[in-house]
């Protein structure tokens, strides 16, 4: 089976605003899963488990879309591993929430989470996930997670979990400085992915775009940039 994700570069779930690309994820999730109700499972590490989030994920999911909605939660220990891995073996696809990047990645790590997730991937179940559920699949990661926890007042690069080749920035339409940002960085290529857009890539390639707004390709031959609409 084909390896799907789903990088969403930002928007409000809660408010709907993201409602056609949570269409397109419902059914494509549906022609894979024929006439049995899909389950997804919601993952809101980034946002420390935030139950509002999870709410708001289910009632568009489940409420508009008549997929089932479950959530695993990973922070305070409120589920233990085993049970948590029941969830994952169960799921059509997993949706990240967003939040705090880094503390999200290093969560996953010391938790098992991530070999559940990339076990989950290699099976064939979608991932998708919104702002920092859409940058972590990536080699490295244009993040706000400093600001976020009052450090400092700048963006950050770090280190992704190198599933998909590049650098990634989501929000792309509120943040002027990452091109400047991405010149200076080693990096060769980005995906900047603009609020209420989403790429689409099978087998670790990219596939389409999808969503109201643009996502964009940046590149700097001879430090250059050069930005190709996706």
């Amino acid at each position: 089976m084909e390896k799907i994700i789903v990088a969403i570069g930002g928007g409000e779930i809660k408010t709907k605003e993201t409602l056609d690309i949570d269409r397109y994820i419902a059914d494509f999730i549906k022609s894979r899963t024929g006439e049995r109700r899909p389950y997804g499972l919601f993952i809101g590490t980034a946002s420390h488990d935030s139950m509002p989030y999870f709410n708001s994920f289910r009632k568009t999911y489940t409420s508009v879309f008549d997929i089932k909605a479950d959530v695993a939660l990973t922070v305070y220990g409120e589920m233990d591993y085993d049970h948590i891995a029941e969830k994952f073996d169960k799921a059509d696809f997993i949706y990240v929430g967003g939040g705090d990047t880094k503390f999200m990645i290093e969560s996953w790590r010391k938790s098992g989470m991530l070999d559940l997730i990339k076990d989950a991937y290699n099976r064939g179940v979608v991932l998708t996930g919104l702002s920092a559920g859409a940058i972590c699949w990536f080699n490295d990661v244009y993040s706000d997670f400093d600001i976020i926890n009052g450090k400092s007042g700048e963006y950050k690069f770090m280190k992704g979990l190198n599933i998909l080749d590049g650098l990634a920035c989501p929000h792309y339409d509120n943040r002027a400085e990452f091109d400047k940002a991405f010149l200076d960085n080693d990096c060769t290529f980005a995906y900047a992915m603009s609020n209420n857009s989403a790429l689409v890539f099978v087998d670790e390639k990219f596939n389409k775009s999808i969503g109201k707004n643009k996502s964009y390709l940046l590149t700097k031959p001879n430090g250059v940039l050069t930005k190709e609409e996706l």
